[in-house]
């Protein structure tokens, strides 16, 4: 009786799972300093591209946010300069004190054509008298399309990079996936077994690449899209402003 109670005994605790870590644990960084140059040098170089577009994310938000608050301010001192002149009616003193007041919207795109435009009315004016031509007109149009397409690119600036990372950090991902995957099958073959010690870590290798491409890439190109119906939006402003300032130089100033 006492020897098989003893024989019972040892068979439960040979049966009882015992509580400690895996020795094979795959942690995500452990495996990333333990893979192999090359994917190590994907991760770098997706990580730089993350970080770099992080960068440009809140650079424009900043750059566009402000842009849009001063330019609708503009908008408000172009349109409602007249009233502390008690008129309406647009004449030369009232396009100085629009000029004046430039500084306090300094970093608008809208403030920026505008002073393209008035120097080159200023210039006309003062070279062809009071009343200029159909050539001094397109001047002022061309001083302030010029104007405009330089504020564009300035506003696109550094946001090409974000669609590039978001169109190349997959693949960048992709192929340090299939260079884990193919060094996974190197060691299969290099020790003759297919058991999932051998295989798991080169598998979760490659698959953290493509983590980190995705981690990249999806950002990016919301951001992207965001930031083009940003500059969109302020460019569409900029081309009525346009119209509009060509309307009262036409009427007011210059005739054909």
């Amino acid at each position: 009786m006492d020897r098989l109670m003893f024989v019972n005994l040892v068979t439960l605790q040979s049966a009882t799972p015992v509580n400690r870590a895996p020795a094979n644990h795959l942690d995500p960084w452990q495996l990333i300093m333990e893979a192999s140059p090359t994917v190590k040098l994907v991760l770098v170089v997706l990580v730089m591209m993350s970080l770099i577009c992080w960068f440009i994310i809140g650079a424009k938000l900043f750059r566009l946010g402000r842009a849009t608050r001063q330019s609708n301010k503009f908008l408000d001192i172009f349109w409602e300069s007249g009233r502390s002149h008690g008129s309406s009616a647009w004449n030369s003193e009232r396009l100085e004190s629009i000029y004046a007041q430039l500084a306090k919207v300094n970093t608008s795109p809208l403030a920026k054509v505008f002073h393209a435009g008035y120097v080159e009315l200023a210039r006309v004016l003062g070279s062809a008298g009071a009343r200029g031509g159909a050539a001094e007109m397109d001047n002022v149009e061309r001083a302030l399309r010029r104007a405009s397409i330089n504020e564009v690119t300035i506003l696109e600036t550094m946001v090409p990079f974000l669609a590039t990372t978001g169109s190349t950090a997959p693949f960048v991902g992709l192929f340090g996936t299939v260079w884990g995957i193919m060094n996974s099958f190197i060691e299969i073959g290099g020790q003759k077994s297919a058991s999932l010690d051998v295989v798991a870590p080169g598998i979760a290798e490659a698959l953290i690449a493509t983590a980190v491409g995705l981690v990249a890439a999806i950002p990016a190109v919301m951001a992207y899209n965001y930031f083009l119906r940003r500059i969109h939006v302020l460019q569409t402003e900029m081309d009525a402003f346009q119209s509009d300032y060509l309307n009262i130089v036409r009427r007011h100033f210059l005739v054909h």
